[in-house]
C-alpha cells in the first residue's frame, strides 16, 4: 500500500523527501502542506504534537510571517498561513478580508466595503457560500484540547494597544513606550500569566457589540482561548522574542 496523506492536509514530496531522510526512528517531524479553507488558501505547517493552533491570516503583514515560519520548525501544534501577499484575498470576483468572515454579519460588512459595485446578488450568493464554507477555517484553526490559538499580526504607525485600551477589561502596560508591541488575550487566566512579563497585554473577555467578523470576537463567542501578538512590521527580533515567551509561558490547557 503507498503513503498515506492525512486528510486534514496534504504533504508536499519535497517534505517528504526530507523526512525520509531522517530515518524511521525519527517519530515527531516538520511537515508542509497546503490547503483551501472556507475559499482562502493556506500554507499547513506540521510542528511537534498537534493540540496548539498557530496562524497568519494577512498576507501583508511580512514580518509575522518570516517569524511564524521559524517558530513553527521547533514548536508544538500546527501554523496556518496564508497564501497571499496581500490584507485582503481574492474572492468571487472581488475582495475580503480573511479575518472579517467569522460570522456573517461581519463578512456582509466587509464585502459591501471593498466591493462598492457589487450587485446585491453577488453579496447574498457570497454570503451562501461563505456560510456553507466558514467552518473549514475554524475547525482547522480551533485548538485542541483546551490548548491556544495564537495569531500573529505586524501593525503600523496608525494602529497600538493604546487603540484597545478604551474596550479591555483588563491592561498591562509593562512596556508603554513601545505601543505597537503587545499582546491581546480572551481568556482571563491567560491574561494573568502574560501580564507578569515585560510585555503589553489586554484582555477582551466579552464579545464586543458591534460584530466585525473577526476571529478574536469568534473566540470569545464560542470559548476558546485566544491570543493575537501584534508587533511593528520590521520588527523580527521582538516578535519572535514575544512569540518564543509566549509559547513557554502559556500552559497546554487551563483549568
Amino acid at each position: 500500500m503507498g503513503n498515506v496523506t492525512p486528510p486534514e492536509y496534504s504533504i508536499e514530496p519535497s517534505s517528504r523527501r526530507q523526512f525520509m531522510g531522517l530515518g524511521l526512528g525519527w517519530l515527531v517531524f516538520w511537515r508542509h502542506g497546503h490547503k483551501k479553507l472556507g475559499g482562502v488558501e493556506f500554507d499547513v505547517r506540521q510542528g511537534h504534537g498537534a493540540g496548539r493552533r498557530y496562524l497568519l491570516i494577512h498576507g501583508n503583514e511580512s514580518t509575522a510571517r518570516q517569524v511564524l515560519s521559524e517558530h513553527i520548525r521547533s514548536a508544538h501544534g500546527r501554523a496556518y498561513l496564508v497564501r497571499n501577499t496581500t490584507r485582503n484575498v481574492d474572492f468571487k470576483g472581488g475582495f475580503l478580508d480573511p479575518n472579517r468572515m467569522f460570522s456573517r454579519e461581519g463578512a456582509e460588512r466587509n464585502l459591501r466595503t471593498l466591493n462598492p459595485g457589487w450587485p446585491e446578488a453577488q453579496i447574498v450568493s457570497s454570503l451562501i457560500v461563505l456560510d456553507r464554507k466558514r467552518h473549514e477555517i475554524v475547525d482547522a484553526v480551533r485548538p485542541h484540547g483546551g490548548d491556544v490559538l495564537i495569531a500573529v499580526h505586524n501593525n503600523s504607525s496608525g494602529y497600538s494597544v493604546k487603540d484597545e485600551v478604551g474596550i479591555s477589561d483588563r491592561v498591562a502596560m509593562n512596556d508603554e513606550p513601545n505601543p505597537h508591541e503587545f499582546c491581546l488575550c480572551t481568556d482571563e487566566r491567560d491574561f494573568d500569566l502574560l501580564s507578569k512579563g515585560v510585555y503589553n497585554v489586554v484582555l477582551q473577555r466579552r464579545a464586543p457589540k458591534t460584530d466585525d467578523g473577526s476571529l478574536s470576537r469568534l473566540s470569545v463567542v464560542e470559548r476558546f482561548r485566544y491570543v493575537n501578538i501584534e508587533a511593528g512590521l520590521g520588527k523580527v527580533e521582538k516578535q519572535m522574542a514575544m512569540l518564543k515567551w509566549l509559547d513557554a509561558t502559556l500552559p497546554v490547557k487551563q483549568g
